[in-house]
């Protein structure tokens, strides 16, 4: 699927607080899960050698600072509610994502499964 139909698929919208997150506009019935978003967020994924979740280097509590499991380098709280300026920037948002779900999962994410895991964050 290329960038454009993302982009149509998963309209950008500003949400209370000024998290940034995906509108379901593929399933408008079951919307978005804080409950499945956590589940993604610790759900272990085997690529290659290694069984890696987001909670790896993130942590199980994104109120929590982390660790990036190869470089060691600190990574702040991905909640919101502790660190205001996450999850503001759509950019950045996307760009982390793609990053992290090929890192982690092994493939990008789905519009889905990144609404479930945005609920999740912006939910803390």
């Amino acid at each position: 699927m290329m960038k454009s139909q993302i982009t149509l698929l998963a309209t950008i919208i500003i949400v209370s607080s000024p998290v940034v997150a995906f509108s379901n506009t593929e399933n408008d019935q079951t919307g978005f899960s804080a409950q499945r978003g956590k589940e993604i967020w610790n759900e272990q994924f085997s690529t290659s050698s290694q069984s890696r979740s987001c909670a790896t280097c993130h942590t199980d509590d994104p109120r929590k600072p982390g660790k990036h499991a190869s470089t060691g380098k600190p990574i702040k709280p991905m909640a919101p509610s502790i660190n205001a300026n996450r999850l503001t920037d759509q950019r950045k948002i996307e760009k982390w994502f793609k990053r992290n779900c090929k890192w982690t999962i092994g493939r990008e994410c789905t519009d889905q499964e990144k609404g479930n895991v945005l609920e999740f964050l912006k939910n803390i």
